[in-house]
């Protein structure tokens, strides 16, 4: 039993010679510096990740309720009452709003058309720029976080030489060990580069689908504004099912079509 329990000590204690931690310990400040790195480019690249998630599905459903209930109101004012405050949709009926009474002020004559268009186009660049904070900085994490990590394995390779060349016994064993412990910073690296990437292209793809809506919702204020409330999208309902008269027949006609028949 005795025998037993040195022996599982030993194999411990032999595994841990290798590893995560005998890497920062070996590699110094520099290993651990680029480890510090790594982990807050992943932490912030998360972060990033959800928030923008949650910000984004807040836009997508203020566009369901828009079209299920906005063009139903009488006036933009009507219907602007009806979406959230900070609505990203409420922002550009309102904009357009402050506009048109902007319009009748200026001294200089602008076309109606030109200045509301203009309005309503930096409105909507103004959310798809808040949209698009913090993409930047996972595009930067993607593209540079292998770089750090091999950085880190470099460092930790050249460390490793010297410390073999110093005790003068190159066998495989010897050498295996460290170097294998610097080739952690090169997947740490990747580790924290992959997701970063697929989180930047989907958020982009699902930016991109909100830009298109934005657009189509500023295109329909804006001849909604210039044409006072005569052009609006149309609010679809399910057609009607045709009136058959009383006492009719149906019969199926050589063709295979339909034909009634009093």
């Amino acid at each position: 039993m005795i025998i037993n329990i040195l022996a599982a000590g030993g194999t411990a204690a032999a595994e841990n010679q290798f590893g995560l931690q005998q890497a920062l310990k070996e590699g110094g400040i520099i290993s651990q510096s680029v480890f510090t790195i790594l982990v807050v480019m992943s932490v912030v690249s998360f972060y990033i990740l959800f928030s923008k998630l949650f910000e984004q599905q807040k836009i997508i459903n203020q566009a369901k309720r828009v079209r299920s209930s906005f063009w139903t109101s009488n006036s933009l004012r009507e219907g602007s009452a009806k979406l959230e405050k900070n609505s990203a949709y409420k922002q550009l009926v309102d904009d357009g709003l402050a506009a048109q009474e902007q319009h009748s002020k200026l001294t200089d004559p602008v076309e109606a058309h030109d200045w509301l268009h203009g309005s309503l186009a930096r409105s909507e660049a103004a959310i798809n720029s808040k949209l698009g904070g913090g993409l930047a900085f996972l595009a930067t994490v993607g593209a540079t976080s292998p770089f750090i990590g091999l950085f880190g394995t470099v460092v930790g390779i050249y460390r490793a030489l010297i410390k073999i060349g110093a005790s003068g016994d190159p066998s495989i064993d010897k050498v295996a060990g460290p170097v294998g412990e610097a080739l952690i910073m090169t997947a740490l690296g990747l580790v924290v580069a992959v997701p970063a990437v697929l989180a930047y292209n989907w958020l982009q793809r699902r930016n991109k689908s909100i830009a298109e809506d934005l657009s189509a919702f500023s295109n329909d204020v804006l001849g909604f504004l210039a044409s006072n409330g005569a052009v609006r999208p149309s609010v679809g309902t399910a057609p009607k099912a045709p009136v058959k008269p009383a006492g009719a027949t149906t019969t199926a006609g050589q063709t295979g079509g339909v034909q009634t028949r009093p």
